[in-house]
């Protein structure tokens, strides 16, 4: 089985598991990655690549802390609706799953008709969005779009809030990003705008190539020691296992009726 439904704390979740042991989970709340495990030439088959925090809910009352939230149609506080939008705390359903060129796959959907009553008052729109991951080797394939489905033109933001899991922040390394190799000595949280190609994370253990299509910006963000001590979902000392290098769109754009916009984000284990 390429796709099998399972629990994950108390959410309903989809497994996927490609030919060659890669593995991925995601929940049906906010179609949210919480678990990639790639298999490599050079690394133990089933390493898992992404955070998840100790502390997190897992009940669908709160937002998940680590994976890959969706941020839509709001980041963080850039604008007046719900911070970060609701992407990431509706339930989504699934519409395809299978194999394909070795690397299983699933299709996630979410609609306006999805939305809680008070979400959907605040966000008055016609919408469709479809995440869709795939996974195999070394790599993990997400890709996003959003679909005007009404007669409104909306303006919207949209980013892939990737937890990487790391065995110190201190010894990461990210080039693509600026001019200069960018470490993490203390708190982050810089967005940086046009990336033009692929980006080179070197976690101190291994080396990921991450690429994006569609999302101009990329955002990087640790929380450092005072701000992790602050959060209540997360264990004081567990922001040194994570860093988020997020592909984003932060302009925000404005889709008319019957648009589609597409972003895409892949991650890719260097063998080696």
């Amino acid at each position: 089985m390429n796709a099998t439904t399972t629990q994950f704390g108390q959410l309903p979740a989809l497994q996927l598991r490609a030919p060659d042991g890669a593995e991925a989970t995601i929940t049906l709340y906010g179609a949210h990655v919480v678990s990639w495990k790639s298999v490599t030439t050079a690394g133990a088959a089933g390493e898992e690549r992404l955070f998840l925090s100790t502390l997190s809910a897992l009940d669908g009352q709160r937002a998940i802390r680590g994976g890959v939230p969706i941020i839509f149609p709001q980041f963080a506080e850039r604008g007046t609706g719900m911070r970060h939008g609701f992407a990431r705390v509706s339930t989504w359903h699934v519409i395809d799953q299978g194999e394909e060129d070795g690397a299983a796959f699933a299709i996630l959907a979410l609609g306006a008709s999805d939305l809680a009553p008070q979400v959907a008052q605040a966000w008055p729109y016609a919408f469709e969005l479809l995440l869709r991951v795939a996974v195999r080797g070394g790599q993990l394939d997400m890709s996003l779009s959003v679909r005007n489905t009404g007669q409104q033109a909306f303006p919207f933001a949209a980013a892939l809030h990737t937890y990487h899991l790391v065995e110190d922040v201190e010894a990461v390394r990210i080039d693509g990003v600026q001019a200069e190799t960018l470490a993490i000595t203390d708190k982050l949280d810089q967005v940086f705008e046009r990336i033009a190609g692929a980006i080179a994370f070197d976690t101190g253990a291994d080396k990921l190539t991450l690429e994006q299509t569609g999302f101009n910006d990329a955002v990087v963000w640790n929380p450092g020691a005072a701000d992790a001590a602050a959060l209540s979902d997360m264990e004081d000392e567990e922001y040194r296992r994570f860093v988020c290098i997020e592909p984003a769109l932060l302009g925000p754009q404005v889709l008319e009726p019957g648009g589609i916009w597409r972003g895409t984000y892949r991650v890719v284990v260097q063998a080696g």
